[in-house]
């Protein structure tokens, strides 16, 4: 008893970690709504000079996901609802979110992918088929876009050189069989200028 009270004693603190992230984000809305298309662009800028400086995602989060949500908004005509954030944040978290279908995975996604592409190491959305990874990449690529990362298509019948270019890429957007098939190409090159992952290249620098 005392190990699952520990687990769920856990489990509400990291829950209402979360209710805060969220609550201030909803509370940048208004403030938001007044930036100009170009203003919310410029926060990609300052968010990284942040990550260069030193600052960590977790302390550019509120912001960055604020952008998300207002450029989603405009883009799509979708503005994340609160649960929607707490799953966008669990998943930054490294936590499983679940979500059914109709519930809004595909917009939830784009949260965490934004944040951590600002990295510039490069952020995969697997999905389980070709069609979702097309879709979900064509839906989502213009908040991407507009907020300035590039988004790439991971698709089964590009050459080698056109998936490097995908992989080079912001956002990657891949199924996890083709994921899983890269990584197995290009562990079985002799060159690593034949290899394609981001991954696979800074293990053989």
């Amino acid at each position: 008893m005392g190990i699952l009270k520990k687990l769920f004693d856990h489990e509400y603190k990291e829950l209402n970690k979360f209710k805060k992230i969220a609550d201030a984000i909803i509370e940048l809305d208004e403030e938001y709504q007044k930036l100009t298309d170009k203003e919310l662009r410029a926060n990609t800028d300052k968010f990284k000079e942040r990550l260069q400086n030193g600052e960590t995602l977790d302390d550019i989060i509120v912001p960055a996901f604020a952008t998300v949500r207002e450029m989603a908004y405009r883009k799509l005509g979708e503005k994340a609802f609160y649960v929607q954030l707490l799953g966008a944040i669990a998943i930054h978290n490294g936590n499983i979110a679940e979500l059914r279908t109709g519930e809004g995975k595909t917009l939830v996604t784009t949260f965490p992918a934004y944040l951590n592409a600002l990295t510039g190491d490069g952020v995969h959305v697997v999905t389980v088929n070709e069609y979702l990874t097309v879709r979900n990449a064509e839906w989502m690529g213009p908040i991407y876009e507009a907020l300035g990362l590039t988004v790439g298509i991971n698709k089964r019948e590009l050459s080698s050189k056109e998936k490097k270019e995908q992989y080079d890429c912001d956002i990657l957007y891949t199924t996890n069989n083709e994921l899983g098939f890269d990584y197995l190409r290009d562990n079985m090159v002799i060159y690593k200028e034949q290899q394609i992952g981001r991954a696979s290249r800074r293990e053989r620098v």
